[in-house]
């Protein structure tokens, strides 16, 4: 199990990548994301426990910090397109959705053709404007990847509406859910709990932990530590932060808590990563 470092372009936080793809890559994982389209037949990959075997025109999905590798495919039977986990994280209402999001790992081309279609457009338009050195790149690669997210998160929105009732998945109901993770995100770093949460947005704290348990799968709690330790991972890139400041600026109370939550979420100690994020060289994506 290795940790990968994607160094993405100067000023940029997404890549496009087509040729060079090993047939084989063992299991890894990286703070990117990674969407790939399928080419050829008899491709498999792993995605955390789950085989996958996509067909050609099919998209598959690996979100940041998620364990994957490439069993099997052939010579030059995909392309993939990756973006920092930055552009996720920093919005709230994919923050919002990312529980939902991050479930799919597979949009079929067979049941969803318009949708894997529409994404792998958007996916070669990435190799386009590398390609034609157009002006404004940063800009046009960050919308096109924010084109592709709200996509999927329609998709993915849609299938969960079905799965809980149209009824029960209102947009009223949703639009609690997105105000508590943008509050969140906001005030993670504070000592915020799930009572205070549910008072900002007007909701008595059984009912919002009703409601956030019912959307998002996840108790509250889990979801606030989760948020905090992604903050943890940018600031450990500082290294003139100590792994202590990096815990209690995130909003963590120990240091304890924090290695005991971190390990958690990533599989390695705070300490760990760090080494890891300045020592590995790997320049771009190998899967």
């Amino acid at each position: 199990m290795d940790k990968e470092i994607i160094r993405f372009p100067e000023n940029n936080d997404v890549v496009f990548t087509e040729y060079g793809i090993p047939t084989e890559f063992p299991s890894h994982w990286h703070n990117a994301a990674e969407f790939t389209v399928i080419l050829k037949k008899g491709c498999i990959y792993r995605i955390g426990d789950t085989d996958y075997e996509p067909a050609p025109g099919d998209i598959l999905l690996v979100w940041p910090r998620e364990l994957h590798e490439i069993v099997r495919i052939p010579k030059d039977s995909s392309a993939f397109v990756q973006f920092s986990s930055r552009l996720t994280e920093s919005n709230a209402d994919l923050v919002a959705a990312s529980r939902f999001l991050n479930e799919c790992h597979l949009i079929s081309h067979k049941k969803n053709p318009e949708l894997a279609e529409k994404l792998r457009e958007i996916i070669f338009s990435v190799r386009d404007f590398y390609k034609d050195n157009h002006n404004f790149l940063e800009t046009r690669s960050k919308i096109i990847v924010y084109e592709m997210l709200v996509l999927i998160g329609e998709h993915v929105l849609e299938e969960r509406r079905e799965q809980i009732g149209f009824e029960n998945f209102s947009d009223k109901s949703w639009e609690y859910i997105r105000h508590a993770c943008a509050y969140v995100a906001k005030h993670s770093s504070e000592d915020i709990s799930q009572a205070k949460v549910a008072h900002d947005i007007g909701l008595s704290p059984y009912y919002f932990s009703k409601l956030f348990n019912e959307y998002t799968q996840m108790t509250f709690p889990a979801y606030l530590s989760s948020i905090r330790v992604q903050n943890a991972i940018n600031l450990l890139s500082d290294d003139k932060l100590s792994i202590t400041e990096c815990a209690f600026s995130s909003g963590f109370q120990s240091t304890t808590t924090f290695n005991k939550v971190f390990f958690e979420h990533t599989g390695c100690s705070p300490r760990d990563y760090r080494k890891l994020h300045k020592n590995n060289p790997k320049q771009n994506a190998q899967g």
